[in-house]
């Protein structure tokens, strides 16, 4: 093996734990209204969120909604509802580069009307943030017109 493969090996088993690591946990982050984390953000406040490829409007919200009820909003119930609705879309709703969490969050409260910071004050779980390890894959609906049509409002969440 030269020196090119072995570096490409070592690139792609890096890559591939970077992937799969990625998507095991949802990122307190997410909870950020903007949906850009202010800290050491590598996307300054001003700059244009991309456009999420996950199209969260076609979604299927029952798992959530039909969990996570008024009047008393138990937070195990809504914070297990709630990772098995985002869980899926994991890797998306973590990049801060785009604006997959606030067009999440925005349908979430669309389809079930929930207090603000309902999700973001009841489920912390550690330090990388909400473990999905535990949840089942499901498909995901991905957008093939990147939302375009104007049905989403284009503001910071």
């Amino acid at each position: 093996m030269g020196p090119n493969a072995l570096f490409s090996s070592i690139l792609s088993i890096f890559f591939l734990a970077t992937v799969a690591s990625a998507s095991t946990f949802l990122s307190d982050n997410i909870f950020n209204k903007s949906g850009v984390s202010h800290g050491r953000a590598l996307v300054e406040d001003d700059e244009p969120l991309k456009e999420c490829i996950i199209d969260f409007e076609q979604q299927n919200y029952t798992v959530l909604t039909s969990k996570c009820k008024r009047p008393n909003y138990s937070p195990k119930m809504c914070c297990e509802a709630f990772k098995q609705f985002a869980c899926p879309f994991a890797e998306y709703i973590n990049d801060m580069t785009t604006d997959c969490a606030p067009a999440m969050f925005y349908f979430i409260n669309l389809h079930g009307h929930y207090p603000q910071g309902l999700f973001a004050d009841n489920c912390k779980e550690g330090p990388e943030g909400l473990d999905c390890t535990a949840i089942k894959p499901v498909t995901v609906k991905i957008s093939h017109s990147s939302i375009s049509h104007g049905k989403r409002p284009h503001k910071k969440y």
